[in-house]
């Protein structure tokens, strides 16, 4: 079911504006993951979508009809909080069949509904168990499948993963995936966690302090970030960042650690950032150490150095901390490549690699 939010705001009484302008259009069936730090305002505008929030100004609409004052009951909207908020005298059946048993289904109606949730969510085996004798993933479906079971429309979600340890977290998000699939709700979800947003969402909304910053896919938002705060947010390690300016052709650090030879961009290109407060990004997997691994012209790409700080192993690549003049830097390494704390080491970022911001207003600048 499509929705849309027209010039949101919510203003407390104490005068503070947790949401400002929030403008977004939901398609039918989309999965919409709303993104950012705590405190950005992310599941008060989850709130307010589910009714419990009073919005101050602004138009929310559901499937072409305004329903502000619509009470959170008649909304058709199910909601899967961060705790799973099971009975604990319940069993896993009783406790899915409880929304419809209040609502007076017949019996027959109720059990079918709640074996095909169960058979949906892998829980057939589990129906008789109590929440305490089942693990902290088993539980969260459970509190999914009362969700599911009401055959609502919408799906809102607030951080429901959270409470799971990582292995958890990772066959969860998967699990999430394939529910949405399978039941075509259109569904909102909240999260801190930017890997949760890039695995599972089809267009992610990342926020700050109330206001969208980027609207769009994860692959969107990966790779060209409208401005410092998504490129910084998105990616894990986030984006590096150097902040400098451009004088005739050349890219100095503020802390002259840096000279960047630019030439290797047209005329055109560097005329929209001649003379200005640059901050230039790079994400850490773009770094390639070795000459040899470099794909192409070498003449593509821009020679980068620092000195190594402190290295993590991984198994499958290491990260590696850098000192750069007065910044850090993070890089990806092969796991392979022999890493020595305080020595210098030389690396390469494709010049195509590079993301430019303005310092002054943090807008990415696309050359």
């Amino acid at each position: 079911m499509p929705l849309e939010l027209k010039n949101i705001y919510k203003v407390y009484p104490n005068g503070y504006q947790a949401i400002s302008d929030f403008n977004l259009t939901i398609e039918d069936k989309e999965f919409i993951v709303l993104v950012g730090p705590s405190g950005c305002g992310k599941s008060t505008t989850l709130r307010m979508i589910a009714g419990l929030e009073e919005i101050t100004h602004g138009d929310f609409i559901i499937n072409g009809k305004r329903v502000n004052n619509l009470p959170p009951k008649d909304r058709g909207i199910a909601m899967v909080f961060q705790s799973y908020a099971l009975y604990p005298t319940l069993t896993v059946y009783e406790n899915m069949a409880f929304a419809l048993d209040l609502a007076g289904f017949d019996e027959d109606v109720i059990d079918k509904r709640v074996k095909n949730t169960a058979k949906i969510l892998g829980l057939t085996p589990y129906l008789d168990r109590l929440p305490r004798a089942l693990s902290g993933g088993q539980r969260q479906r459970v509190a999914l499948g009362r969700a599911i079971i009401r055959n609502a429309k919408i799906f809102l979600m607030d951080e429901p993963l959270s409470n799971l340890d990582a292995r958890q977290r990772v066959s969860m998000r998967s699990e999430l995936a394939r529910i949405h699939r399978e039941v075509g709700a259109t569904t909102v979800y909240v999260t801190h966690d930017q890997i949760e947003a890039m695995t599972m969402a089809s267009r992610i909304v990342c926020m700050d302090v109330g206001v969208i910053k980027q609207v769009g896919s994860p692959e969107e938002l990966y790779f060209h970030p409208k401005n410092l705060f998504v490129a910084g947010f998105i990616g894990d390690p986030p984006m590096n960042f150097i902040v400098g300016k451009v004088e005739n052709g050349t890219y100095i650090s503020n802390d002259g650690f840096y000279h960047i030879d630019l030439s290797k961009f047209s005329e055109e290109q560097l005329a929209k950032i001649n003379g200005k407060a640059i901050t230039l990004g790079y994400r850490p997997e773009t770094a390639v150490i070795g000459e040899e691994d470099l794909k192409g012209d070498k003449s593509e790409y821009l020679e980068m150095k620092g000195t190594v700080e402190v290295y993590e192993m991984l198994g499958d690549l290491q990260n590696v901390y850098l000192n750069v003049g007065e910044e850090k830097t993070i890089i990806k390494a092969k796991p392979e490549i022999q890493i020595v704390i305080g020595s210098e080491m030389t690396y390469f970022v494709k010049k195509t690699d590079f993301h430019f911001f303005d310092t002054n207003s943090g807008d990415a600048i696309e050359l």
